[in-house]
């Protein structure tokens, strides 16, 4: 291995890191959709609180490799100083209606494909296609020339980057070390604790494993791209654990595989699929699910549509922001988290509602419920 390049050894490393997560995530059942689900439908956060802890772990693991100088997480994509609010908001609000109408985000997309879900599958190609042509194809000049013309670069405020300390340094005048060390405890320190707290979490066994196989697998894909990839003659980018861009870049590479060469990303994604398949056929759940009408094949295919292109807006799913972008402190990860939770949250509702009523009285009382809309007497 001490004779491979550098991008092989980090690529082996992604891949092995993520056949041990797909492997959890199906014994686990982790879903962030789910999750949220769970929430709005039945009042149980339990499966949530496994989202919020795998958050605290990342955040605490990756911000004191930053403090102690592995690595600079202000060469990431989540910190820089363009501010995209509109690809944040926007795009986190259509990825969020996108995982609930096609069953689940990314991460869920690559483990159902794993476990024989050909429903997936179909999602996974058309978000794949969606996110390409997003980052440069057809509907990139649209992601450049109409959002990325709304971005605010805070470098013309004197502002280096969009991390939630220097922001708040910025604005305070404190040490920016000091506020990074604090800002990272709190949230850190009281993602953990908001999730261990609950009784029905501590007695869940499956929901403790994902949260810390999770937060811990983000926090070793931080160090193996930037100490073992910071190579000066064959440097690998600085990333952790996403889905979006890299299931794009896993369908070209495996159309132009003579032209292509592996990468961290393309190698999470077989490494998802790999491990949930190994554990699926290991424990004999493996089981092929086909679409079953016509309305369940069209809202699977709209949702990969929403999934690819609000992804590449929002710079990352549930995991890649939610959990690795959070890990940054970026600001932008904030707002696509909660983005992402109310177009989930909206499209549960409104589902619900429509069951009896159409589509706009329901969404009306979607929003009413959500505290978004005046409620009718």
């Amino acid at each position: 291995m001490e004779d491979w390049s550098v991008v092989y050894r980090v690529s082996l490393f992604g891949f092995l890191g993520a056949m041990i997560f797909g492997a959890v995530a199906s014994k686990t059942h982790f879903c962030t959709m789910g999750s949220v689900s769970d929430w709005i439908n039945m009042g149980s956060k339990v499966r949530f609180r496994a989202w919020v802890l795998s958050m605290g772990i990342a955040i605490l693991g990756a911000q004191a490799m930053m403090q102690t100088g592995l690595i600079d997480l202000n060469e990431t994509i989540y910190r820089g100083p363009s501010f995209g609010w509109t690809g944040f908001l926007i795009g986190g609000i259509l990825f969020g209606i996108g995982m609930t109408l096609g069953g689940g985000c990314g991460q869920r997309t690559l483990v159902r494909v794993g476990g024989g879900n050909l429903k997936s599958l179909v999602v996974l190609i058309v978000m794949a296609i969606t996110a390409y042509a997003t980052l440069r194809g057809i509907l990139a000049p649209l992601r450049i020339d109409v959002f990325g013309a709304l971005t605010v670069d805070l470098a013309m405020h004197d502002i280096n980057d969009q991390g939630i300390d220097t922001l708040i340094a910025h604005l305070t005048g404190l040490s920016l070390h000091m506020v990074s060390v604090a800002v990272a405890f709190i949230f850190g320190v009281g993602a953990i604790i908001y999730a261990i707290k609950d009784k029905s979490f501590r007695q869940s066994f499956d929901s403790i494993l994902a949260g810390l196989t999770i937060g811990v697998l983000v926090c070793g894909a931080w160090y193996v791209t930037g100490v073992i990839g910071n190579d000066d003659f064959e440097p690998v980018p600085l990333e952790a654990v996403t889905f979006i861009a890299p299931s794009a870049n896993f369908l070209n590479y495996i159309m132009t595989w003579t032209g292509s060469e592996i990468s961290f990303g393309i190698a999470v994604v077989c490494g998802m699929i790999a491990g949930s398949f190994i554990y699926a056929v290991l424990t004999g759940t493996f089981r092929v699910e086909t679409f079953v009408a016509g309305g369940d094949m069209r809202n699977h295919l709209v949702g990969g549509v929403l999934m690819g292109f609000g992804g590449v807006l929002s710079f990352g799913c549930t995991i890649g922001q939610g959990v690795s972008g959070m890990s940054t402190l970026a600001l932008g990860s904030l707002v696509t988290l909660v983005s992402i939770m109310f177009g989930s949250a909206l499209t549960m509702k409104t589902q619900y509602y429509m069951l009896d009523d159409g589509f706009w009285v329901s969404l009306r009382q979607s929003l009413a419920d959500l505290k978004l809309w005046p409620q009718k007497p």
